[in-house]
Parts: C-alpha cells; sequence; structure tokens
C-alpha cells in the first residue's frame, strides 16, 4: 500500500495532468462490487477453512489406524503363547496338590492377560457348531460324514479373535465336514456289485 502511493505520488509529481486524467478514467469500485468481492474472498476463506479441516480430521484418523494396527498387530503374536499358557492350566487338575496351587497364581496371570484384550475390544469368538466362514477360520482337518450339514465346524483346534465385531484378529483353526461325493458312492457301489458278482 505504501509503494502504491510512493508510485502515485511520483507519477502526479513527474505529469500531475496526465496523473489526474488516469484517475478520472478509472472509477473506484461501487458498494455493490465491493460487497460481491468481499463474498467472494469470504467463500474461498471458508472453503480453505473447511478443506485444512477436513485434512487436520483425516490425519488424525490416520494416525488413530496406524496406532490401532501396530497394537493389534503385537497383541496377536502374543495369542499363540497365551493357548500354550492356558492348555497347560488345564492339566493342572492332573496334578498334585503343590503345582495345583502354582497354578492358581498363573491362572490369575492369564485372567490378568484376558482382562488386556477386553479393554482393547479384543474377545473370543465361538466356532464349534457353526458353518465355515473362510473370514473367521482357518481349515485344519476335513472329515467326511453325512451327520452334519457341509461345512459344519466339529472340532476347534485354536480359538478365533476379533476386534469388536468386524475385524478378525485371527482366524480359528477348525475341523470341518465334509458329504461324501455322489461319484465315490457310485464307485463305491459299483464295487460292492463286482465283488458280489464274483462270489457268485
Amino acid at each position: 500500500m505504501e509503494k502504491q502511493n510512493q508510485d502515485e505520488k511520483q507519477n502526479q509529481d513527474e505529469d500531475p495532468i496526465a496523473f489526474e486524467e488516469e484517475k478520472e478514467s478509472s472509477p473506484l469500485p461501487t458498494p455493490e462490487e465491493l460487497e460481491l468481492q468481499l463474498r467472494s474472498q469470504q467463500e474461498k476463506n471458508l472453503l480453505l477453512l473447511a478443506e485444512m479441516e477436513n485434512t487436520r480430521k483425516r490425519m488424525k484418523k490416520d494416525k488413530h489406524e496406524t496406532t490401532r494396527f501396530a497394537v493389534e498387530n503385537v497383541i496377536a503374536e502374543f495369542l499363540n503363547p497365551l493357548d500354550n499358557f492356558e492348555n497347560a492350566l488345564s492339566f493342572a487338575s492332573q496334578a498334585s496338590e503343590e503345582i495345583q496351587n502354582w497354578a492358581k497364581g498363573f491362572d490369575m496371570i492369564l485372567n490378568q492377560f484376558k482382562t488386556i484384550l477386553s479393554d482393547h475390544n479384543i474377545h473370543v469368538f465361538q466356532s464349534k457348531g457353526n458353518l465355515f466362514d473362510p473370514h473367521l477360520h482357518e481349515v485344519i482337518e476335513v472329515e467326511v460324514t453325512e451327520k452334519h450339514q457341509e461345512g459344519t465346524i466339529i472340532q476347534e483346534f485354536a480359538p478365533g479373535y476379533k476386534c469388536g465385531d468386524h475385524r478378525t484378529l485371527r482366524p480359528a483353526k477348525v475341523k470341518v465336514t465334509k458329504h461324501p461325493e455322489k461319484e465315490d458312492e457310485a464307485k463305491n457301489m459299483i464295487k460292492e456289485e463286482t465283488q458280489l458278482e464274483g462270489e457268485k
């Protein structure tokens, strides 16, 4: 602004008549024009502020997600040792009284670990009796049978863990059922018929 005033003063000093003519040829903006310019600038400022706020929220969310996944990955690595710990304690009832007393203390420690998992919204989900879901289960064994619906989980080797209601932290390791193939049944029938004819 100061420079503009200096330039105007210099122009006025060099050629006063031309300066006055130039001022008259470029009229000042009307109040309506000024108001429009002000509104336009205000809208630009509001858009800029909104964009900055959205960027801040997105960065905060990304940071939160990164931290959450890091915590979940660390916890997931502890699940197998925790399973082994729990399995070992399950045999304590068959041991001597002294070992059972020791086991009570370790059982308290195990419960503390489970509390930490619960505090992070990580919990075990039950699989036995449910149908196989590739998002929740990992098949370790398959049993051919017609006693259950195909894909039914009849045994759980290691429990599955979920974080919240959606994300599977670790799939359950399970045994599922499979119906005999119709072709195999037909082959078996033909084989049996052949054996019977041979016996005749």
